[in-house]
């Protein structure tokens, strides 16, 4: 076809104009990427974000200052104009999509959609990447992208691609992570696939269509999470039981087929894996198919956040003291390690649920600043001291690397009373014992 032919040509030549839609945690380092081969045209609808920008300060890790100011205004530009999008061959959305009530909301999809319809010409090609549920491209992206007057396969071509991206992941990044494209129809996906295989320097898998990889996407996160879960049942049972669910996991880990070590923690968050299992019940309550496991698998992980507020409650009660009389300091508010981004943290419902059972709550955190909560807005102490100060019990939820080797004999000193609750298995229960500390693990047995 004569659009796909074009299109084609201009990847080929280094003449394509890309335009990421959404230049957050997945689209400003994917932005940053393109702009090493082609024009790119960053478009988003926060002013404050092209702001920063344009003045060359990244707010996102995977794409520091030092990347942005080598292509700003030389291949990368940042606009909040929507009708630059004119200018661009490939359009890449990558919107949001959380969730409403435990209810997909898709409207950061359908409000792109309608930005970019409002700009479509005939010859462009459009790409989803935000994680959806199966049917989304075909029956929601191309409906909107429609109601310009043009016609998908003929006029314009789609397709669907699943964002990978692991925030603050050193070795996988977005130009070596393989990358799965289903177009609307087997050009759209040879396209797709040529595209991205310009930018990323793994494979570039072709479905069959959208709808594969809308669903493949899902399968991804929500294989991670039910094993999780899984991990976190054991961790919950191994406990009582007086058995150290860690050991268990390097001890399994020796079978070298059939085992995949996943860990337990004090709950899942980010972008992906708290929100995909409402995505795929929403679209198996359509089809009527029941859907038990993700369910309690989601009960788990949610209850693991309660658990590690309980555990530094029942660690005060052993020293004598009412978690109501007690200053608790959450270390890490980040839902992993070593970024800043604070969607779907754990960190939240524990505060919460610390504060609920009378606690005076501190936090900190060296990459975030503060934390919106039921209970208030909590601002990070400067320091490790100054998060300790007084403090007594240190609940770690994340394990940032700025918590690895802590000076417990200084900090001992700081606390108030000197409890640890170590909720990602960061330090050795017996040292801090031996040091002094009341020490309570998720998946760890009660040591005196």
């Amino acid at each position: 076809m004569n659009i796909y032919n074009n299109l084609k040509k201009k990847i080929s030549c280094k003449k394509a104009v890309v335009a990421i839609v959404g230049l957050g945690f997945v689209g400003l380092p994917l932005a940053m990427a393109y702009a090493k081969r082609y024009k790119v045209i960053g478009y988003e609808v926060m002013k404050d974000k092209i702001d920063s920008l344009k003045k060359g300060s990244s707010y996102i890790p995977d794409a520091p200052n030092s990347i942005l100011r080598r292509y700003l205004n030389k291949s990368f530009f940042p606009t909040t104009d929507e009708k630059e999008l004119r200018k661009a061959d490939f359009i890449i959305i990558i919107v949001p999509t959380p969730l409403q009530e435990k209810k997909p909301d898709i409207t950061f999809i359908r409000d792109a959609c309608e930005t970019v319809s409002r700009n479509l010409r005939k010859g462009q090609f459009i790409i989803l990447e935000s994680t959806t549920y199966p049917g989304t491209t075909e029956e929601i992206v191309v409906p909107l992208l429609e109601k310009s007057g043009l016609k998908v396969g003929k006029d314009f071509g789609a397709a669907y691609s699943p964002e990978r991206i692991d925030p603050g992941n050193k070795e996988w990044t977005v130009e070596n992570t393989p990358k799965l494209v289903g177009g609307i129809d087997s050009d759209s996906g040879d396209v797709a696939q040529m595209l991205y295989s310009t930018v990323i320097k793994a494979k570039i898998y072709k479905v069959s269509n959208p709808r594969i990889a809308e669903a493949t996407k899902l399968v991804e996160n929500l294989f991670r999470e039910v094993n999780i879960a899984l991990m976190n049942e054991f961790a919950l049972m191994f406990e009582k039981m007086g058995i150290d669910i860690w050991e268990v996991i390097e001890a399994a880990k020796t079978k070298p087929h059939a085992f995949m070590a996943h860990y337990p923690g004090p709950g899942i968050g980010g972008h992906c894996l708290p929100i995909n299992p409402y995505y795929l019940l929403y679209e198996a309550e359509r089809f009527d198919v029941p859907s038990r496991m993700l369910e309690i698998a989601d009960e788990i992980n949610d209850q693991m956040r309660v658990h590690t507020a309980n555990l530094a409650r029942d660690a005060l009660l052993r020293k004598g003291i009412k978690i109501s009389n007690a200053k608790i300091t959450v270390m890490g508010l980040a839902y992993k390690k070593d970024i800043n981004d604070l969607r779907e943290t754990p960190a939240q419902t524990i505060i919460e649920e610390l504060v609920n059972q009378g606690a005076k709550v501190t936090v900190y955190d060296p990459w975030a600043n503060s934390i919106n909560t039921s209970v208030g807005e909590l601002f990070s102490a400067k320091s490790f001291d100054e998060a300790a100060r007084g403090s007594d019990c240190l609940v770690f939820v994340t394990d940032h690397s700025a918590f690895a080797k802590p000076d417990w004999n200084k900090i001992k000193k700081e606390m108030r009373t000197p409890i640890v609750v170590d909720s990602r298995n960061m330090f050795k229960q017996d040292e801090l014992l031996k040091k002094g500390f009341e020490y309570r693990g998720i998946g760890k047995p009660i040591k005196d």
